[in-house]
């Protein structure tokens, strides 16, 4: 999925994890949520000119996730998205929020995901696609000022 989320972001990641995954994968994904998102939050630095605001819908097969989200520097998840098995190879689909919660909370991204489908693959890929996919919007320098009323952006 980290693959998926670098190619469709247009983002170099370089990401090495060495978790605990003897014991489960919740530290592992949640840590690479940190991580991304404490990175994005440097290579930002004061967000100026960056679009701010990032919306996709990403179809996928059966499946559509739908991502809303802005660089505001006010953290907040919302996450509908209900999986019907409880794992997508390795990786335990309740973990899906953990990481977007972790990303946004690191990344100070106001972040909204609803996703249907019948597939829980493809609605994982088509959640971690449509992210990338707003995220890129949002991060492209678009002019020189702070898209901000207040002149600011935490």
């Amino acid at each position: 999925m980290m693959e998926l989320f670098a190619f469709h972001s247009g983002m170099d990641i370089t990401l090495i994890c060495k978790g605990d995954l003897d014991v489960d994968d919740h530290h592992s994904i949640e840590d690479c949520g940190i991580a991304l998102g404490q990175c994005i939050r440097a290579a930002l630095g004061d967000k100026k000119g960056i679009e701010r605001y990032g919306y996709f819908i990403l179809p996928m097969d059966e499946s559509q996730a739908t991502c809303a989200l802005d660089f505001s520097g006010r953290p907040y998840l919302v996450f509908d998205c209900a999986f019907h098995r409880d794992t997508v190879g390795t990786m335990a689909t309740e973990m899906a929020e953990e990481f977007f919660r972790a990303l946004s909370e690191n990344a100070g991204i106001t972040l909204h995901l609803h996703c249907y489908g019948r597939n829980d693959h493809h609605q994982m890929e088509a959640l971690f696609k449509g992210t990338a996919r707003a995220m890129k919007t949002a991060v492209k320098v678009t002019s020189d000022q702070i898209v901000s009323s207040k002149g600011v952006l935490e």
